[in-house]
């Protein structure tokens, strides 16, 4: 049974958040993640797939973070914003299913979700500079977005 798009974006964050912590340690969290929201293996398995997606484009989305956040050096966001704004990121300007506010938006309600209303601020900040930064100059290295 297929599961919605905003439990599936949770899941993706829970694993690249997971993979922050302990790289490579995958198996002992899968489990937990299939017992704990009641997923199937596909589930998991599609989620892996998008962490693995995100992970081979984290150098420039962690570039992107670092050009955009004037407040934070990149190591001083805390690690729940950070991936929440590295699924944001990968969405906005990789992702060609997702409309990009849709990305922001969720990337908002992850933030309130997960962090604090303060954190949802900050990443709407950072995630709304790129997107329009994306909207009037483009990005060479990314495609670009339609509205």
């Amino acid at each position: 049974m297929p599961i919605s798009p905003q439990k599936q974006r949770e899941l993706i964050f829970l694993l690249i958040y997971s993979d922050d912590f302990h790289p490579g340690d995958e198996s002992e969290m899968t489990q937990l993640l299939m017992h704990e929201l009641s997923v199937t293996k596909k589930v998991m398995r599609i989620a892996h797939e998008e962490k693995l997606k995100i992970q081979e484009k984290l150098n420039q989305i962690d570039e992107r973070i670092t050009q955009h956040s004037k407040a934070y050096d990149f190591e001083r966001i805390p690690r729940i914003e950070r991936n929440i704004l590295r699924l944001g990121v990968y969405e906005l300007l990789f992702s060609e299913t997702v409309p990009p506010k849709v990305a922001i938006a969720e990337a908002i309600r992850l933030s309130r979700k997960f962090a604090t209303p303060e954190a949802a601020t900050f990443v709407n900040a950072i995630l709304d500079a790129i997107y329009q930064l994306q909207l009037t100059q483009g990005c060479p290295d990314v495609p670009a977005v339609s509205v």
